[in-house]
């Protein structure tokens, strides 16, 4: 079985304007792969300069689209990285993660990360079931 690259729109594009040599999302058989994206901005596509709760509410909004784009949901992840410009963020980071896996969270890792190559402090990519 091969796998599938999902395009899900805009996030491609706008994941494009990067130049980064990765796919939004890659489905493989029954399993779903989610890349990690910086936080948005919906209405212009820019990475977007807002407080950490924000930038974490996007980039799940953006996991959630990815999903669902490609026949998953947040009820069906496994695994989810958290990768985070500073540990000191982790209890603001879990405050809005637990309104998107409020019951029976996947497994997950938090990572502390130097910097981005840009202005913006979280990602989350998850693997997930379709």
């Amino acid at each position: 079985m091969a796998k599938e690259i999902v395009r899900v729109e805009p996030l491609s594009t706008w994941l494009e304007r990067w130049k980064a040599p990765t796919s939004v999302v890659t489905r493989h058989g029954n399993t779903v792969y989610v890349a990690g994206l910086p936080p948005f901005d919906p209405a212009t596509g820019e990475v977007i300069n807002a407080s950490l709760e924000r930038q974490t509410e996007l980039v799940l909004e953006q996991m959630k689209l990815c999903l669902e784009t490609a026949g998953s949901s947040l009820g069906q992840v496994l695994k989810c990285n958290v990768y985070c410009t500073s540990v000191e963020k982790f209890a603001a980071v879990n405050v809005i993660y637990a309104r998107y896996f409020p019951k029976d969270p996947p497994a997950r890792i938090f990572v502390c990360v130097p910097a981005w190559p840009g202005n913006f402090d979280i990602e989350i990519d998850c693997v997930a079931a379709c």
